[in-house]
């Protein structure tokens, strides 16, 4: 099939925010992986599977409400609500510490 550029873009944007890998996404929506993940790449986008974190993410047992990230003696505390809007630009942060 297809696609214009508009079309791409629209599904790249929504990819952008699905925090799907390109393989996982492109299959989910019908689209050939090998196909989706090509556009990823001319859009200078990184289409990478898992991310490795080093750092240990644990949730907060007594407040529910917040995920704390511990990496030595720094602690970072994320608003659950916030992880679940923005996780994938939250993991994409946390990799740069």
């Amino acid at each position: 099939m297809h696609y214009s550029k508009e079309e791409k873009l629209m599904w790249l944007e929504d990819w952008k925010q699905s925090g799907k890998t390109a393989w996982a996404y492109g299959k989910e929506n019908g689209i050939l992986p090998q196909t989706f993940c090509g556009w990823v790449k001319r859009e200078g986008k990184t289409a990478q599977g898992f991310v490795e974190l080093p750092v240990r993410i644990k949730p907060n047992l007594e407040l529910q409400q917040e995920i704390l990230v511990e990496k030595g003696e720094l602690k970072i505390h994320i608003p659950l609500s916030a992880w679940m809007s923005y996780s994938r630009t939250i993991l994409e942060g946390l990799q740069a510490i």
